[in-house]
């Protein structure tokens, strides 16, 4: 991401590719397969996680987190570019008092455990047949356009 695109900037589009959206596509299903075929998105684990009493999901999102931390580091240390070139920038972030974080944070938890379902796999769950996950995603949708709408005035 360039600094104009993360500005808010008018930075030219990268160039889509015909197809790329097969690619992408089949990748997001490949990816949904395997949030089902691991539990990830069961209820079941989810509360089982939210209460204790198992150690599933937790050693996944420790694996994520290991992986994702690996990635960060290897990009910063190799100076990994983009496809189009540009160096990948990872901007730091400002603590403050922490407020946003741990109060997104707490509301984030308290959607994931009283729906059972964290953003990232709604759309697999969908795929999945269960058609009441529905009424989630559409307040997911209408909860993101309360942010966007309430963001000028908000404290960030």
């Amino acid at each position: 991401m360039t600094r104009a695109h993360a500005a808010g900037g008018n930075a030219p589009s990268p160039e889509i590719r015909p197809g790329g959206f097969l690619i992408y596509a089949a990748l997001g299903a490949v990816f949904g397969i395997v949030l089902v075929k691991s539990e990830v998105v069961s209820w079941f684990r989810i509360q089982e996680m939210f209460r204790f009493q198992a150690f599933h999901m937790y050693g996944i999102i420790g694996s994520a987190l290991a992986v994702a931390a690996g990635s960060v580091a290897m990009l910063k240390h190799y100076r990994v570019t983009a496809l189009g070139g540009e160096p990948i920038e990872l901007p730091s972030k400002e603590m403050g008092r922490g407020y946003r974080y741990w109060i997104g944070g707490g509301i984030f938890g308290l959607g994931w455990a009283l729906t059972g379902a964290c953003p990232g796999p709604l759309f697999a769950l969908l795929g999945a047949g269960v058609t009441v996950i529905t009424i989630v995603i559409l307040s997911a949708i209408a909860g993101t356009w309360l942010y966007g709408y309430l963001r000028p005035s908000l404290p960030h």
